[in-house]
């Protein structure tokens, strides 16, 4: 596990929490210590401008690359407004660099081995094992490694 991840971890320890919280924000990832994160996460590369809503569920053996982002797509609008409810990535997701995931009502899920491609902006739920890419993102194909 690389420093960057251990730092993901350990935002939920009681004793050193809020310090790897704080460091992981100055080091360019926001990931707010209310999202629950599943078993052989990775950061990859730092994941220098990564920042995932609070309201944001990371099943295990996720990749998230620098840029990713994760939130509400209908920010015009007060929260107390919004529809939105959360969004959930389910286990053995690869978000590629760039990419976004916006709900702007309910609960948006990334399914389980789907692969969100760079630059997408994905705006409603997937599969399971699909591929997607473009703006806004559509599904180009099914993972076969899987």
């Amino acid at each position: 596990m690389d420093f960057y991840t251990s730092l993901v971890y350990a935002r939920n320890s009681p004793l050193v929490g809020k310090l790897a919280y704080y460091l992981l924000k100055l080091l360019g990832a926001e990931i707010p210590c209310s999202v629950p994160i599943g078993e052989g996460f990775e950061l990859a590369h730092g994941g220098f401008g990564v920042v995932i809503h609070s309201k944001t569920s990371i099943g295990k053996r996720v990749k998230i690359y620098p840029g990713v982002g994760t939130g509400r797509s209908d920010i015009q609008h007060p929260i107390s407004q919004s529809k939105f409810e959360g969004i959930v990535i389910e286990d053995d997701v690869i978000l590629s660099p760039g990419a976004k995931i916006l709900c702007k009502e309910g609960i948006l899920r990334v399914g389980k081995g789907c692969v969100i491609g760079a630059n997408a902006v994905l705006l409603k739920s997937t599969g399971e094992n699909e591929i997607w890419a473009g703006i806004p993102a559509q599904c180009v194909g099914m993972r076969q490694d899987q």
